[in-house]
């Protein structure tokens, strides 16, 4: 009878996000007719792309038991490396001519640069033992820094329609965004359930001492999850630049507590080696569909950010209860 009861409870612990999900659904489309509409559906997921990219990367590093507060400026930097690759590609030196990008070169230039920021993130973190929270502060304020200077405080602007059609497009009637952050959870579902990276970034954050004398490479495996950290914060950077047709300076400004906030409500605990990806999505729906309802009621942005507030006070004593049990 114990037995049954608590797979009962563990069954409902898996389901609470989707469960969350299904009643803040039913309260809006109670409170308000424009709600539940096919219309409202896909601009909710075209503006939760981007979150679930980046929240999808900050789920490994919590899965570590890390977190990555750099997220948002180096989507901003990625961006505008993009924008200004496309625009005007690298000049030659002591010549009148510049090396140009097409799209898929800036996408790639935009993922490099990612994956090295992450990676540094984790360079410093392992190797001189700087805590995630102070090393990802830092990167933050670095890659802001450098993306003032790289677009001197201006957006970089008119890239394109075929570039535009990457943000605002849509394909067999869903938009492209959502198709690409399907791509990313993918990608981090299987590195999460069937690869030996997936095995080890769980037993770090479940025992980190264990899992060193077990003989995993703490430091490898760090480094690896903030440079795919980076990479898909690269992916929300080409989405959001693409999607405003325009690198802004200040673009991915609070992102990362966004994501932190999907990761959070999805069900990964902050001290690593319990959560799920698709928790994960699930957290950066609610935040989305959240959203959308608070500002269709015409509720003040001010108390908006009070209610996401809550939510995500909500959901870190719910795991700290849940821990306890």
């Amino acid at each position: 009878m114990t037995a049954i009861s608590t797979n009962y409870k563990q069954r409902i612990k898996s389901l609470q996000s989707l469960i969350a999900l299904v009643l803040l659904c039913a309260v809006l489309s109670i409170m308000t007719d424009t709600f539940f509409t096919a219309d409202n559906g896909l601009n909710v997921l075209r503006q939760t792309a981007v979150n679930i990219c980046i929240a999808t990367g900050m789920t490994l590093v919590v899965l570590t038991g890390g977190i990555d507060l750099s997220v948002g400026s180096v989507l901003a930097l990625c961006g505008a490396v993009a924008a200004g690759l496309l625009k005007n590609g690298i000049a030659l030196p002591s010549a009148d001519t510049y090396i140009g990008f097409t799209i898929l070169g800036v996408i790639l230039a935009a993922l490099v640069i990612g994956g090295v920021l992450g990676w540094l993130n984790g360079f410093f973190i392992t190797k001189f033992k700087v805590p995630p929270f102070v090393a990802t502060l830092a990167m933050l304020t670095v890659a802001r820094g450098l993306t003032m200077l790289y677009t001197e405080g201006q957006p970089l602007s008119n890239l394109g329609p075929g570039f535009a059609f990457i943000g605002a497009g849509s394909f067999l009637g869903i938009p492209v965004p959502v198709w690409i952050a399907l791509l990313v959870v993918l990608v981090a579902v299987v590195i999460t359930r069937q690869t030996r990276l997936g095995r080890y970034i769980y037993a770090i954050g479940g025992n980190e001492t264990a899992a060193r004398f077990s003989g995993i490479n703490i430091s490898k495996v760090k480094m690896i999850v903030y440079a795919l950290a980076g990479m898909m914060a690269a992916v929300g950077g080409i989405i959001v630049t693409s999607r405003l047709n325009s690198a802004q300076p200040n673009a991915g400004a609070s992102y990362e507590l966004d994501a932190i906030a999907a990761v959070v409500i999805g069900g990964t605990s902050l001290s690593g080696g319990r959560g799920t990806v698709w928790g994960t999505v699930m957290g950066a729906i609610i935040i989305g569909v959240l959203n959308n309802g608070l500002v269709l009621l015409n509720v003040s942005p001010f108390w908006q950010q009070v209610v996401k507030g809550g939510v995500i006070l909500l959901a870190v004593i719910i795991d700290k209860l849940d821990k306890k049990d």
